[in-house]
């Protein structure tokens, strides 16, 4: 049997040092909800306001602060912004982070059925980030079965 700490995430770490961010589009219950079910693996997941950068922070500060933090970084926001915005895109490409996007329907949909959706999708985004580095940016839909799509950085 292969645990996962032997499993090695890119960089030469082991996948137990990946930290997960929400920001402040997303509710804290999906952080401490995802944390509780990533934990087991070693794995931590946190919401922007538990960060010393807090929410007060411009989202240039929190991706500067998240880069600074570690290489082994996730980000999920439901703001799609993040790959117009120029000085954004260029911060979040230089600190080489990995994140998804939430698609627009999560911001109309109750938060139970959100958070059941990101364990649900846990595996596949986990896996995703594993076999690709560098800065990268995803879509993550609604539906369970949905194609995560890759978005222009």
């Amino acid at each position: 049997m292969l645990w996962l700490s032997n499993v090695r995430w890119p960089y030469g770490k082991r996948r137990e040092d990946v930290k997960i961010f929400f920001d402040n589009c997303t509710s804290p219950v999906l952080a401490s909800t995802l944390d509780g079910f990533v934990s087991h693996r070693g794995h931590h997941a946190f919401h922007i306001s538990d960060l010393p950068c807090g929410r007060s922070a411009t989202d240039v500060e929190r991706i500067n602060y998240l880069a600074s933090d570690g290489p082994d970084r996730i980000i999920i926001t439901g703001d799609g912004r993040i790959y117009k915005n120029k000085a954004e895109r260029a911060a979040y490409r230089a600190a080489g982070l990995r994140g998804f996007v939430l698609a627009p329907a999560y911001q109309k949909t109750p938060l139970n059925q959100v958070a059941s959706v990101l364990i649900w999708r846990w595996p596949d985004l986990e896996n995703l980030v594993t076999i690709v580095a560098g800065p990268t940016l995803y879509e993550l839909p609604i539906s369970r079965a949905g194609k995560i799509s890759a978005l222009p950085l």
